[in-house]
């Protein structure tokens, strides 16, 4: 049988992780600068969950997973709601040309 380590967890969370970190940092349409925090958050949900794993533990690596989850989401619908807010002000979703909130 074929386990995998709690050291590959933490690789593919790092890439997440990283993944997440360069999609903030380079794009500049804030859409994409979303899926990058949602790359972050499943990073840190992955480590929640891998160390959950191999820990004696009981559950609260798992409940943290869901929190991380449930807060995730909630925080994709409130922020896919103000770009759509922008967007019909501004008729733009890209962060530089969004400087300003002014109606």
């Amino acid at each position: 049988m074929n386990i995998i380590s709690l050291q590959s967890y933490l690789i593919i969370s790092a890439l997440l992780f990283s993944f997440g970190l360069f999609a903030i940092i380079t794009r500049k349409n804030a859409i994409s600068v979303l899926l990058g925090f949602e790359l972050i958050m499943n990073a840190a949900g992955l480590n929640f969950a891998a160390f959950s794993h191999f820990s004696d533990s009981v559950i609260h690596g798992q409940v943290f997973t869901i929190f991380i989850i449930a807060l995730a989401a909630a925080e994709s619908a409130v922020i896919l709601a103000l770009i759509i807010s922008v967007y019909q002000k501004m008729d733009t979703v890209q962060i530089d040309e969004i400087d300003s909130l002014k109606g």
